[in-house]
């Protein structure tokens, strides 16, 4: 039964879902950041074409952002459709197939938010839609985690480790990162809470780091990656977060005016919108590994408990996967 749960042609339309759709979140941030989002205001036509005739390689600037921002929500809506077509014909497990359900269903909703914002012309929904995208993007990244290999064949030594003192810290790190991803958004969208954005990164640096290291001393291999991920994600975050700071409001002591809309204003704020988003990802990824690690623990436990009782005693237990 363990042995069939892995399906191959399931993860790699998994992980390939995750992949696509960085690039309607990487465009959508490039309109944020160029204020393109009001390209057109008509949807989901786009100046009363057909998404699909518009003339979009003839078309320039702002429009050209937003319409390919629009491609790109609809490519990952054929994706996504794909994605629970192959689930529900290769996948065993009820709860991956309801999960890859849960994914099209998000990708309808933020679609739907998308065309919201701009039929109402409403910067609020705008920043929904954006914190939105952060949460479908975990959500997809963790489904790509749960159909893996690993998921199924954890490392041996990694389940000898107690990962539960862990549980509670990266839980609270995950959802930290999310509330300043939201006070970005503000900033970008509303052109508020700069002030209560720059003082949360210092939090989010100090749990990102101790939830990192913590991690990396629990003595499971299977959560190396993502908690070294983590810290790179988060140096890079902050990088950009300067980067896109001075660009945007200039620097006085050195003498540097901001450009709007200069090449490298633009570059820094999309790097550092699209980046936030993947130490979101990444850190919800590192909770998933270790809530998967303590049950398979727990399980284990179980089971040779249950291996030392008297024979016909009744037990209940887990199930794989």
């Amino acid at each position: 039964m363990q042995s069939n749960l892995y399906q191959p042609l399931v993860h790699c339309l998994a992980v390939a879902t995750a992949c696509v759709a960085l690039l309607p979140i990487v465009v959508g941030a490039a309109v944020t950041t160029t204020n393109a989002g009001m390209a057109f205001s008509d949807w989901p036509t786009s100046d009363g074409h057909n998404m699909l005739t518009y003339p979009w390689l003839q078309s320039a600037g702002a429009k050209f952002l937003e319409h390919g921002h629009r491609l790109a929500g609809m490519l990952i809506g054929v994706i996504s459709i794909a994605l629970v077509v192959v689930v529900w014909i290769k996948e065993p497990r009820l709860w991956v197939r309801n999960a890859a359900v849960g994914i099209l269903l998000c990708v309808i909703a933020q679609g739907i938010l998308g065309g919201g914002r701009v039929r109402l012309d409403d910067r609020t929904l705008a920043m929904v839609h954006g914190s939105f995208a952060a949460l479908v993007f975990a959500f997809m990244a963790c489904v790509a985690v749960c159909t893996s290999r690993m998921w199924i064949h954890a490392p041996g030594e990694s389940l000898q480790q107690n990962v539960r003192p862990l549980m509670p810290l990266v839980v609270v790190t995950t959802l930290v990162i999310f509330a300043q991803y939201m006070l970005g958004g503000a900033l970008r969208h509303l052109g508020m809470a700069l002030y209560e954005h720059i003082a949360l990164a210092v939090l989010v640096l100090i749990a990102v780091v101790a939830t990192a290291v913590a991690a990396l001393f629990s003595g499971a291999k299977w959560l190396r990656m993502p908690s070294c991920a983590l810290l790179v994600a988060v140096v890079l975050q902050i990088v950009l977060g300067g980067g896109a700071f001075v660009t945007k409001f200039g620097y006085a002591p050195t003498g540097y005016v901001a450009i709007q809309n200069s090449a490298t204003q633009v570059w820094f704020r999309t790097a550092h919108t699209v980046v936030g988003m993947l130490l979101f990802a990444t850190s919800a990824l590192l909770a998933t590994r270790v809530c998967r690690l303590d049950y398979l623990r727990r399980r284990a436990a179980v089971v040779a408990r249950d291996d030392r009782l008297p024979a016909g005693t009744a037990t209940v237990r887990g199930a794989v996967g």
